[in-house]
């Protein structure tokens, strides 16, 4: 018997958001917004104001700092969301006012020398930033309400916080007038997402799912070559991180998420994004391994597969896909394995991204490696 768990399909065809994801021009009331001025070099509004950034979630992605009170081990010890905003202010990008909202303060005061010691000694930058709740506060699940309300319509939000609290937060920053880029998955029901997009769209701000292989060069080559490759056929990707994450994962892992909404997601958005008015899934079957993270005493799953089958739309022909997320593998030469392989009706196209290789086949000349 397939080992069974909760999954949306619908979701497979809502992990992004409307104009933003198909590349075209953005509503005219975005050339008016701070996010378009950010984008453009300009960190003042019409009237002078700074932009400010207040980035919800405190844990690794953000700082770079783990359960523990230490630096992570991963690839991302210096932290991500943090670094990017020290570096855009740095840069004259947006004002001087970065946020930061967790919901333990006792430990902002070990993140503060963490940041000067892993950023602002290393790169010269500074790192100053303002923290909720207070370093005497060991827990306020709604500190980032408190650092909302120092904002100004327009200001900037992320939000990398446990997938089951995307949607009130983002909410929240919407109703303030507030632009957001939220982690992916945005949230786990279609039911929840078409309420974000109702309300993005009667507030007039930007809503973006953190979904960064659509900015990578050789993805965004690869979703070209693969429109010109005729019916979709068959797609299959991997990616996994070192079972030791899991530990920087325990708070949340199988009770907010699982490691299909954590990793399967950025390969599920990409190919729907090649696919984009070309075909569309029609059928979910999930399975799981377990043994690894219950050994742990993490009621997790290690392993999740979703195998899709794929309508496309013109011929009618059928497409298969298997999309496989793991955070229970060794470690390797690489903290995170990610690859996929595309066949289409007329030719190849695989991707080894964590070693940069590339490589394609067609029916017609051109290939190359």
């Amino acid at each position: 018997m397939p080992y069974e768990f909760s999954w949306d399909p619908s979701l497979l065809g809502y992990l992004h958001t409307g104009h933003l994801s198909d590349r075209r021009p953005p509503p005219e009331s975005f050339y008016r917004t701070r996010a378009y001025m950010a984008a453009t070099g300009n960190q003042q509004d019409s009237k002078g104001g700074a932009i400010a950034a207040l980035l919800v979630g405190s844990g690794e992605y953000t700082t770079g700092f783990v359960r523990g009170g230490h630096a992570s081990k991963s690839d991302k010890n210096k932290g991500v969301v943090g670094l990017v905003f020290f570096d855009l202010r740095h840069r004259g990008l947006i004002g001087d006012r970065v946020l930061i909202a967790g919901t333990n303060g006792k430990k902002f005061p070990k993140v503060r020398e963490h940041f000067k010691s892993a950023i602002g000694d290393f790169y010269d930058m500074s790192v100053k930033c303002e923290t909720f709740p207070k370093d005497d506060v060991g827990r306020d699940t709604k500190a980032y309400l408190a650092a909302m309300d120092t904002l100004k319509k327009g200001d900037i939000v992320t939000v990398f916080t446990p997938d089951d609290t995307h949607f009130e937060i983002v909410m929240e920053a919407i109703k303030r007038g507030l632009h957001v880029m939220c982690t992916k998955p945005m949230v786990k029901t279609l039911e929840q997402h078409r309420k974000i997009v109702a309300a993005a769209k009667k507030a007039g701000v930007l809503v973006a799912i953190e979904v960064h292989k659509r900015y990578d060069f050789i993805y965004e080559d690869a979703r070209q070559r693969i429109r010109n490759l005729g019916d979709f056929g068959h797609f299959v990707s991997y990616m996994s991180q070192p079972k030791f994450q899991l530990e920087t994962f325990r708070a949340w892992a199988g009770k907010s998420s699982d490691i299909s909404y954590y990793l399967n997601s950025h390969h599920i958005d990409f190919h729907v994004w090649a696919m984009q008015g070309r075909a569309k899934p029609i059928s979910v079957l999930g399975v799981a391994a377990t043994g690894v993270a219950k050994k742990m005493g993490i009621p997790a799953e290690d392993t999740i597969t979703l195998t899709v089958q794929w309508l496309n739309l013109k011929s009618k022909n059928i497409g298969t896909a298997v999309y496989t997320a793991s955070w229970v593998a060794g470690q390797a030469d690489v903290h995170s394995q990610q690859r996929f392989f595309y066949m289409g009706h007329k030719g190849e196209v695989k991707i080894d991204q964590a070693h940069r290789g590339y490589t394609t086949a067609g029916d017609e000349k051109g290939s190359f490696a």
